[in-house]
């Protein structure tokens, strides 16, 4: 069974820049991919990125493609988030998930396992 304690939310204005940081405790990250996900009110939660636990590939959606890093120090077992240019619609609470021994091809229904979010709110 895998925890998470994610961190790095906050207030921040349009354009500046957060680091959410997710450390996952019940196993190392060899053998799970970690995905950053988010849910908007109102709307679906949707994929942000991910990070192999196969090949240390990363994943990202395009609408946070060139903005976005995600990025894995296995000594700490925490995956990042390095979140840059934030614009308001980046807003929304943000999930770290992991999926088992995954190339990050898998759909968000194949992450067994999820924290329980920290919100980032960007002003306009």
């Amino acid at each position: 069974q895998l925890q998470f304690v994610e961190s790095g939310g906050g207030l921040v204005q349009n354009g500046g820049s957060l680091r959410l940081s997710c450390v996952v405790s019940g196993s190392t990250l060899d053998y799970y991919a970690i995905g950053w996900f988010r849910q908007a009110p109102g709307k679906e939660r949707e994929g942000v990125s991910c990070i192999s636990s196969i090949d240390g590939g990363t994943v990202y959606a395009d609408s946070v493609k060139g903005r976005f890093t995600i990025s894995n120090d296995n000594a700490k077992n925490t995956v990042y988030l390095q979140m840059n240019s934030l614009k308001p619609e980046d807003t929304a609470v943000y999930y770290c998930a992991a999926d088992y021994y995954s190339d990050c091809s898998d759909k968000e229904v194949n992450f067994e396992f999820w924290g329980q979010g920290t919100q980032v709110t960007v002003s306009s």
